[in-house]
């Protein structure tokens, strides 16, 4: 089913995918640097970061085969700096949906809570 937008109400720009491969070893999860200082950055930010490397997991072996060995320097590499009480976590308990959890680590404890998580799900309908 392919539309026409020529004279749509609304323009709407072409479609592309939510990340992609350049160059052949980086992913284009974000445009310029980021640099995420405070927890109300990371909860406003990482979760379309995130959701794009969700996305390339699901699409790109290679990729899903390195965030899985270093979430948090597959993010740096990119260009994408937490703060330091910030680390990731990649999971992917039991089943083929994986999931991405960000804790902040309390200063002088073992603690940790968690700030987000994404986890990709697909819901068909009728």
């Amino acid at each position: 089913m392919s539309q026409t937008t020529k004279n749509a109400l609304v323009p709407v720009k072409p479609n592309k995918p939510p990340a992609r491969r350049s160059n052949g070893s980086r992913y284009d999860l974000v445009s310029d640097k980021v640099i995420l200082t405070s927890r109300e950055e990371v909860r406003k930010r990482l979760p379309d970061i995130l959701g794009k490397a969700l996305a390339m997991i699901w699409i790109d072996r290679e990729f899903a085969d390195v965030f899985a060995r270093d979430p948090q320097g597959t993010l740096e590499a990119e260009g994408i700096s937490l703060p330091e009480n910030m680390a990731i976590e990649f999971q992917k308990p039991g089943t083929d949906r994986p999931r991405i959890v960000v804790y902040e680590r309390r200063p002088n404890s073992n603690f940790k809570l968690r700030v987000l998580y994404l986890q990709l799900v697909m819901m068909a309908g009728r």
